[in-house]
């Protein structure tokens, strides 16, 4: 028995799969970030989301947003020690996860276009090469937070339409300085942005928001795959919810980029299943 994690910056997707049966099921808790959160908070989230508590798992494959050192990932391996009382915990980025969600064991360029947002290029075992996505404030290009953080700033800044301003402030019950409040005082501002993709599907028939996204995209193909030289002739593979839900605008901006758009999943959840099943198999 086994238990798969996909932890990103807002949720994490746990999967307990039964290796004499295949089948599995799964619970979702709020997203673990050890760049954010010590190990007596993992902890203590576990103890109030991961309801119920399971039989001690054989193996724990933790994939997670902000494990990028040994460091940190110790943090998130004690934590998952003292809840599940299992020793056997293999901790990796969220970046691995798409990889090997996306490739399995074939080479590849994977991304994540999720509430942040990352690429690579895996060579079937490893990750060979890594573009820094830098974080929001710095890069991120096409992610959640930061097309929440561009859509935020022009509503703010007056710079989108009358419509769009009053189909927003019906929608949320929120003031500027709220807003404001949010993002410079309370923890998480990444997530608090990142949920204003959701109003911008909703309309995204307004074309001042599907243009914004479809810029967003244009800049992670141009800031971030073009620096792998790979990625002239492989296609370009994605997982999160971000590309997922406006891949017809990551479509046309890896079109009017140069690049080939491969697939594009919601979750790297059932690849990673797949690849965990084969390797035991």
């Amino acid at each position: 028995m086994m238990l798969i994690a996909d932890s990103g910056s807002t949720k994490t997707t746990w999967i307990l799969v039964h290796d004499e049966n295949g089948k599995h099921f799964s619970i979702n808790t709020s997203g673990i970030n050890p760049m954010y959160q010590d190990e007596e908070s993992i902890y203590h989230l576990l103890q109030k989301e991961f309801i119920p508590p399971l039989a001690d798992p054989v193996t724990v494959y933790f994939y997670g947003a902000g494990c990028i050192n040994n460091a940190v990932n110790e943090t998130v391996r004690n934590a998952l020690k003292l809840y599940f009382n299992c020793e056997d915990i293999i901790v990796g980025t969220d970046l691995m996860a798409a990889a090997r969600s996306l490739c399995q064991d074939a080479e590849g360029i994977a991304c994540i276009l999720g509430t942040g947002s990352n690429s690579c290029y895996y060579d079937g075992h490893a990750i060979v090469r890594n573009i820094s996505p830098l974080g929001y404030m710095l890069g991120d290009e096409g992610s959640g937070a930061v097309i929440g953080r561009k859509f935020i700033a022009d509503l703010l800044k007056n710079q989108l339409s009358e419509q769009i301003r009053e189909l927003f402030f019906n929608t949320y019950d929120l003031t500027p300085s709220a807003i404001m409040d949010h993002v410079y005082k309370k923890p998480f501002p990444n997530r608090f942005l990142a949920q204003f993709t959701r109003f911008i599907s909703d309309h995204r028939t307004i074309p001042e928001l599907s243009n914004l996204v479809k810029q967003n995209f244009i800049q992670f193909f141009e800031r971030n795959i073009r620096q792998y030289n790979e990625a002239g002739r492989l296609p370009i593979q994605f997982t999160g919810s971000v590309a997922y839900y406006f891949s017809d605008l990551l479509s046309d901006a890896a079109r009017e980029t140069g690049y080939m758009l491969g697939q594009v999943t919601e979750s790297p959840v059932k690849g990673l299943i797949r690849y965990h099943k084969d390797q035991i198999s």
